[in-house]
């Protein structure tokens, strides 16, 4: 998942609260309290993506609940991470910082005690409301604690090293450490950082504030919650319920209406936590969607993989985990090349070869065989994601601030990292549901024309309607299992695989709008020290 923060931090700020200790001590104590923090929110991100498999099989979840897992931190961290900002600069961000570490741990404790779905979702929901705290509040410390434009970029260099270092920490140690024991123990571990992280952060970071000006816009932030939180219900619990049902429809409907409510609190706020004028602008306006379209193929895609490897294949955590870590692992190493090609070319190329890039990765990866998940037959289109990743990462909000008024770069830099965090949320929401939809049309076939008694197509059929397909593929049913293995595995294979199509046409599609970019360069130095990497 890519971002910086979804939050215009401020200047460095004179009046921060001294703690005591030298001026340099504390500038550096400041630094390694916000690396330390965003270093843990981006772990509890790309957490779930190495144990989805082990996760599904040991709460034997549905399809949708195994969504709503990855989901229930996104959603938060991507709505809330404006309103916490603002939170910060009103009431400190010392505090915010200390607070969001301890909520994220209370949420690892519940997640690492989980003996249903339900209870796993409640925790991810704490983390990512946690993570959606520290987000912000590690860069606004960094910023604010810098006296110096020398000392603030090499604070903010640390800051996305230590971005980019949660991404490839998770899932090592999700991998590892499920590998020898269950999945609760990855969860304990990372409670184990929080609470290491609020300490830390207490001790060393220097408080600071900046209210003047600042006001939480409470009708805005309400409104895109309800709405984001309606829209993903609709589209997860689709396939389950229906698409007709009720629930599900009057999940729509409500979206649909808490979004132009939405539209219409930002218009009459005086601090708006969207300035919806940048959609004014044609040129950032098709920034906008480009980040929502392509941000939605790439973890979409992502997603697959994750499905792909650890569910459909029961390949091990650690497995699914050195897949994970190369994608992560080429952005870091290729960073300083990103930075002088955004200087010398600007970001509308960066931006086609990027997305172009992870199109033809997710079409290479839904032609190597099913049946091949070893690393060496998967190594060239999850390098290719990488490289793919990296351009976008490192040429999305660059690409959004240079079609703008100056004065307004920092809110379209927020407002850009905000749509493109909504565009995540909805990558696993709708390639579980797609895939999961065909899925379950494909097996109610199937199953009705398989060699199986009365009795094992009533039962079969009952853990399908109950659970869904992945239920059905991971169930234990005794002899019935042996039967129906080729069936599910075969419907699985190929409704994860033709939708690879679908994220590969929307990292075409967004391509397609970054070519509106292509005469676009840089104003200066490219903004790049404030990109990281999610996924």
């Amino acid at each position: 998942m890519v971002s910086s923060p979804a939050y215009d931090p401020p200047a460095a700020d004179p009046s921060a609260a001294p703690t005591g200790k030298p001026a340099a001590v504390q500038h550096r104590g400041t630094i390694v309290a916000g690396c330390l923090a965003v270093c843990l929110a981006q772990i509890g991100l790309v957490l779930p993506a190495a144990i989805n498999g082990v996760m599904q099989r040991s709460l034997q979840t549905s399809g949708a609940e195994l969504t709503w897992i990855t989901d229930a931190f996104l959603v938060p961290a991507a709505v809330l991470a404006l309103t916490f900002g603002v939170v910060g600069d009103l009431y400190g961000r010392k505090k915010l910082l200390v607070g969001g570490a301890l909520l994220a741990a209370v949420g690892y404790l519940v997640s690492a005690t989980s003996d249903s779905a339900a209870q796993l979702i409640t925790g991810q929901a704490l983390s990512g409301i946690g993570a959606a705290a520290l987000f912000p509040a590690s860069l606004a410390v960094i910023i604010a604690g810098t006296p110096t434009p020398a000392a603030r970029a090499r604070g903010l260099a640390s800051w996305t090293t230590a971005l980019s270092l949660g991404a490839l920490i998770a899932p090592l140690l999700s991998g590892t450490v499920v590998e020898h024991t269950s999945f609760h123990w990855a969860f304990a571990a990372t409670g184990v950082l929080a609470v290491a992280t609020a300490a830390v952060a207490w001790w060393l970071t220097a408080e600071s504030s900046a209210p003047d000006g600042r006001s939480l816009d409470w009708p805005g932030q309400i409104t895109i919650a309800l709405a984001m939180l309606a829209l993903l219900y609709g589209i997860i619990q689709g396939p389950t319920d229906g698409w007709g049902s009720v629930t599900v429809v009057g999940c729509f409907v409500v979206a649909a209406v808490m979004l132009g409510a939405f539209i219409a609190a930002e218009s009459r706020s005086k601090s708006p936590m969207l300035r919806l004028e940048l959609f004014r602008n044609p040129a950032f306006a098709a920034s906008a969607a480009m980040a929502v379209i392509g941000m939605f193929g790439f973890l979409g895609g992502a997603y697959d993989l994750s499905i792909r490897l650890g569910v459909i294949h029961h390949q091990s955590p650690l497995r699914v985990a050195v897949s994970f870590l190369i994608i992560q692992a080429v952005t870091p190493l290729i960073w300083p090349l990103l930075v002088r090609l955004l200087q010398k070319v600007g970001p509308g190329p960066m931006l086609v070869a990027g997305f172009v890039s992870l199109a033809v990765a997710q079409l290479w990866l839904r032609a190597v065989p099913m049946h091949e998940t070893g690393i060496p037959a998967l190594l060239g289109p999850l390098v290719l994601n990488g490289i793919g990743f990296g351009l976008v990462v490192a040429a999305i909000t660059a690409a959004a601030v240079n079609v703008v008024p100056l004065h307004l770069t920092g809110m379209a830099a927020a407002t850009t990292s905000l749509v493109r965090d909504l565009g995540q949320t909805l990558g696993p929401a709708i390639v579980g549901a797609v895939a999961l939809a065909t899925a379950t049309d494909q097996l109610t076939g199937s199953l009705r024309s398989a060699a199986l008694t009365p009795a094992e197509q009533g039962t079969a059929t009952a853990v399908l309607d109950g659970g869904g397909p992945l239920a059905l593929h991971t169930a234990d049913l005794g002899p019935l299992s042996a039967k129906i293995a080729p069936l599910t595995e075969r419907a699985l294979t190929d409704s994860y695989g033709d939708v690879l199509l679908l994220t590969a046409a929307a990292c075409a599609t967004a391509a397609v709008i970054a070519a509106v970019f292509l005469g676009i360069r840089p104003r200066a130095a490219a903004p790049a020290s404030t990109e990281g990497s999610r996924a």
